[in-house]
């Protein structure tokens, strides 16, 4: 069942990635992030009531607590470091240097959740990094990207805070309704998120968003909680060193909406790199 919830959230983060993209056209990253947070958390908990875990709140052991609380504050930093690159970069670009945070969570996992290496995973990461190298990789960089190079930095440090949290939460989330485990998690997203916004006085910025802009910050939102529900669902279950490459699967799904709605296109070599992804995926779900 666990594998079903990893593809859910692969579908829902690869939907926020081009809402998102959409939504921060014309707003402040930092802002739009410290946004998206308040609909993650509203609907988070409303799952949590939903389910009827909020009972269980005073059962949860510190050990989980503290594993919580730094797995949000992982996630919280990844966001701001992800959705700066997005505003910098290429989505095609941007989404695989993220998604290769699936390298460095399997061996993690390997290293400190005690998860066996095989063969199989083995050759799946190699295809993971080779298929991630030859996505970013472009024989002509577009003229935004010339200009804002600083895209990388902020997508490979998304990548490591990403990683950070599928450990972090794979132990904290142990023995604890995932729901609920996720609700607790998001209230540090907000708290950092928003910490950020009124440190660089930004808060201001909210009267000149459009329309438009709040539209799919909030879908984005959305689309992001139901990743989140469906993520640690399927984190409970399963392996986190095959969980986590089934969810960045998402890649797909989103360089598939970049081309439809954002009119983004993939170079024969990063096509021939997308394929490498999907099969070092593959390799380690079997």
């Amino acid at each position: 069942m666990w594998v079903l919830y990893a593809f859910g959230s692969a579908l829902f983060a690869g939907m926020t990635a081009i809402l998102a993209k959409i939504g921060i056209k014309n707003t402040d990253s930092n802002l739009a992030t410290a946004l998206r947070t308040v609909i993650v958390l509203a609907f988070s908990w409303l799952m949590v009531f939903v389910v009827g875990s909020q009972d269980t709140i005073g059962s949860i052991s510190s050990r989980s607590l503290i594993f919580l609380i730094l797995s949000g504050g992982a996630t919280g930093a990844s966001w701001l470091c992800y959705f700066k690159a997005l505003q910098l970069g290429n989505v095609n670009k941007v989404t695989p240097v993220d998604k290769s945070s699936t390298i460095l969570t399997v061996i993690l996992a390997f290293l400190f959740l005690g998860e066996t290496p095989t063969l199989l995973k083995g050759g799946g990461l190699v295809l993971l990094g080779v298929g991630t190298y030859l996505m970013i990789q472009r024989r002509e960089p577009e003229p935004s990207e010339v200009k804002n190079k600083s895209w990388l930095f902020y997508a490979a440090l998304s990548a490591v805070f990403a990683a950070l949290t599928s450990i972090l939460g794979k132990i904290g989330i142990q023995g604890i309704e995932s729901n609920l485990g996720t609700a607790i998690r998001t209230i540090v997203v907000l708290i950092l998120a928003w910490g950020i916004v009124f440190f660089q006085k930004k808060q201001g910025m909210i009267k000149g968003i459009d329309r438009k802009s709040w539209v799919f910050i909030a879908l984005s939102g959305l689309a992001t909680g139901l990743s989140w529900l469906c993520y640690y669902r399927a984190l409970q279950e399963g392996n986190a060193s095959v969980v986590v490459p089934v969810d960045k699967l998402s890649v797909v799904i989103t360089i598939v909406f970049s081309r439809v709605f954002l009119k983004e296109t993939l170079s024969f070599k990063a096509s021939v790199g997308l394929l490498f992804v999907i099969a070092g995926t593959l390799l380690m779900l079997f």
